[in-house]
């Protein structure tokens, strides 16, 4: 029998194995890190994106610089917009937004309705003339003004809270609320004209030729023609004249009449003094010349504006919604066929790509859209001569816009700047298609990947385990070798571990043989030196001998039957393991045997105190009772050299279902700490030197479990629950009809 040392060696060696059983695991988690992949390859994409917006950044300079090159040098583009004036002041100056739609002269504002944020409220800051400190309830008014096929259009919003209109009849146009429009013709003459109504409804303007409080001063001017509507704060007049009549400069002032008795005037407030023509502000009509010029752009995939050198807007081409930069012909159109590939990425992967990886373009707002004036650091640095580029976010921050901004030279002097703009959705297109393609491959790289990996790592796996259960099954829990390892054929790792493995487990058969029959071998070999010695020892002892011969001839025979006893327990083991293998079982009633073992052990130990407790109905079992005799033997001295003399030993016979329980409890010391199952090997005691008056090899419970698993049984130490002794279990199965009849 191999000793227990080197099976629990052999064991932990074995024990290194089980981390490969998780091979399969690691590499499938080795697998796994191949969806890195992806995320390298979508920063790829993405620095690929980058060097795509530099390659439309200079492109958009290139374009702005070639606009303001065809606007270079061409001073009549900019004298008739007033881009000479120093400074631009709020109000004074205005701006003639491009119109959707022509204006219905209703004096309703439901026309102007997208253009509420471009209106300039007109308050305390435009009184030109008040009789009274200026309240703030005051006559004050919105107003804008716009341009569309050929006419100015104009909108004025008046909170008045006493709207005085002029009299039914009456020749005078200035005793009521008036408006006055003062304007220069293209040729720079200076032009007044008065709108003063009845009533609500159309209107036509008068030119004030000289006086107008002389009615011969009046001419009626059919051009400049309008509605007058009151409301419930005051009033509303909507106008329009040709363009034809207006040059570079413009204004508009409110008369405030309050007083129905002395109809003076109290207030007046406009955009700029409309009495002189110095003092007149101007009005800046986008360029239809500089429309014109560009638009030779409008087929590219640019918005263009063109400013003057106070950022407001002469011309302005194409649309920021369509302007998705020089690459979005070759995503815009493209023939893609129909397939059922195609099917499967609309339906499955796209939705999973643009959920979580990829960003697809949506519809943005823009806030410039019909701007009069735009600002930014690029139009500063092209205002002082240097093209610059800026990018920015729209408005709803759900697109990146690109604006390029290139001087326009007069002279020496920047008359205004070139601006263009592009949206990132051609890019952002194309890197999505990229990242669709790019994607799709990487994935189906994992998949075939992560497949092959986990296959390969399961046949590893399953040889790796088969040699783990082949080694675990080679050697029992008592170090003994019950099959041997079929070695590999394979030139891998795995199948050199399995060569090395059993070589090994053969070496240790071939140990374990050598120590199975080393004690019969040594028993055998040791009988004839003793008998000789014994034989010796009696003749000696027949003659006559003095005192001190006869005590050494008493100790030599004590010594020989010793030595006897020892040859006799050496073989002991073997014999009854090799007799179990031709033993004959029969159905008996193990209570009675038991019983009938205590009245014996009683009288062979009398003093040792016996409790015995057995159940009353038969305990019936299929065994050998000469061998279970021979158990309750060697439980009974086991108990008896361990426990105290005044505490009884207790044994105890029950059954269970179909099981039958023998204890053996004995008060005494307690066993030591994972001593339990080691003290059922062979050659194991804990008994102390003062124990030993006899030889004693250990063997004793070594039998027990012999007899035990050979009735099928099971055996166990353990410490009592009350920590004052041991207890020995036997479990027996109990026989049953169909078990004696298969046996």
């Amino acid at each position: 029998m191999i000793s227990k040392h080197i099976a629990e060696k052999f064991k932990s060696n074995l024990s290194r194995l089980r981390p490969a059983i998780g091979l399969r695991s690691k590499i499938t988690l080795i697998a796994c890190m191949l969806l890195t992949l992806p995320w390298i390859g979508y920063n790829y994409i993405l620095e690929m994106e980058k060097l795509l917006r530099q390659g439309q950044e200079q492109t958009l300079i290139g374009t702005s610089r070639a606009v303001a090159t065809a606007l270079n040098e061409r001073p009549n583009l900019f004298s008739d917009q007033a881009s000479f004036l120093q400074s631009v002041q709020k109000g004074r100056d205005l701006y003639a937004y491009e119109l959707s739609s022509p204006i219905k002269l209703d004096g309703q504002t439901n026309d102007w309705a997208d253009y509420t944020e471009q209106m300039v409220h007109y308050g305390r800051d435009y009184v030109q003339f008040s009789r009274w400190p200026y309240q703030h309830n005051g006559i004050q008014f919105n107003h804008m003004v716009g341009k569309y096929d050929g006419y100015l259009y104009a909108i004025f919003e008046v909170n008045d809270d006493k709207p005085v209109m002029r009299r039914k009849g009456s020749s005078r146009v200035d005793r009521n609320d008036h408006l006055i429009i003062a304007l220069t013709a293209p040729n720079g003459e200076f032009h007044r004209y008065v709108v003063s109504v009845y009533e609500d409804g159309w209107f036509n303007a008068w030119q004030i030729n000289g006086d107008m409080t002389n009615p011969a001063d009046l001419v009626l001017e059919s051009q400049i023609q309008g509605y007058w509507r009151t409301t419930n704060n005051g009033y509303n007049i909507e106008l329009r004249l040709p363009l034809a009549m207006l040059g570079s400069k413009l204004g508009f002032a409110f008369y405030d009449v309050n007083n129905t008795s002395n109809r003076e005037i109290e207030t007046i407030i406009g955009t700029s003094n409309t009495n002189q023509i110095s003092k007149l502000g101007t009005v800046l009509i986008p360029s239809p010349e500089i429309e014109n010029i560009l638009k030779g752009m409008g087929h590219t995939s640019t918005r263009i504006w063109v400013i003057d050198r106070h950022q407001r807007v002469l011309a302005q081409s194409g649309d920021i919604q369509e302007s998705n930069g020089v690459w979005s012909s070759s995503v815009k159109y493209g023939n893609v066929k129909s397939s059922w590939w195609t099917a499967f990425e609309e339906k499955w992967l796209h939705p999973l790509y643009y959920r979580y990886l990829i960003n697809e373009p949506t519809e943005f707002r823009d806030s410039l859209k019909d701007a009069a004036k735009v600002e930014g650091v690029h139009i500063s640095q092209a205002l002082q001569g240097r093209g610059y580029s800026h990018w920015r976010r729209s408005s709803d921050g759900k697109a990146m816009i690109l604006a390029a901004a290139y001087p326009i030279w007069l002279g020496d002097n920047v008359m205004g700047a070139v601006v263009a703009e592009e949206s990132t959705i051609g890019i952002q297109t194309l890197r999505n298609r990229a990242l669709e393609k790019l994607l799709n491959a990487l994935f189906a790289i994992i998949a075939v990947g992560t497949l092959t990996l986990f296959l390969f790592a399961s046949n590893i796996s399953h040889r790796i385990r088969k040699l783990r259960n082949e080694a675990e099954y080679a050697i029992d829990s008592q170090g003994k070798i019950q099959h041997t390892i079929t070695a590999s054929t394979k030139s891998d790792e795995i199948g050199d571990l399995s060569r090395s493995l059993a070589g090994m487990v053969n070496r240790l058969g071939q140990y374990n043989h050598y120590l199975e029959n080393l004690s019969s071998r040594l028993s055998h070999e040791l009988r004839t030196p003793v008998a000789v010695v014994r034989s010796s020892i009696e003749n000696l002892s027949m003659q006559e001998q003095d005192e001190d011969s006869k005590r050494y001839i008493e100790r030599a025979q004590e010594g020989v039957q010793r030595l006897n006893t020892i040859l006799s327990s050496m073989t002991e083991a073997t014999r009854i393991e090799q007799s179990l293998q031709g033993a004959e079982k029969e159905l008996f009633p193990l209570n009675e045997l038991v019983e009938g073992c205590m009245h014996g052990y009683q009288m062979a130990y009398a003093n040792q105190v016996f409790s015995v407790k057995t159940s009353n109905e038969p305990v019936m079992v299929y065994g050998a009772p000469d061998y279970l005799a021979q158990l309750l033997d060697k439980l009974i001295s086991n108990a008896v050299d361990f426990s105290r003399d005044d505490h009884p030993i207790v044994v105890t016979l029950s059954q269970s279902d179909s099981q039958a329980f023998l204890t053996v409890s004995n008060n005494g010391p307690l066993l030591p700490d994972n001593m339990g199952d080691q003290l059922l090997n062979s050659m194991v005691s804990v008994r102390t030197q003062s124990q030993q008056n006899k030889p004693h090899l250990g063997l004793g419970l070594f039998i027990a479990r012999l007899i035990t698993g050979y009735h099928e049984g099971n055996i166990s130490l353990r410490n009592r629950t009350d920590k004052q002794g041991v207890e020995v279990c036997v479990t027996l199965p109990v026989a049953t009809l169909e078990g004696v009849s298969k046996h």
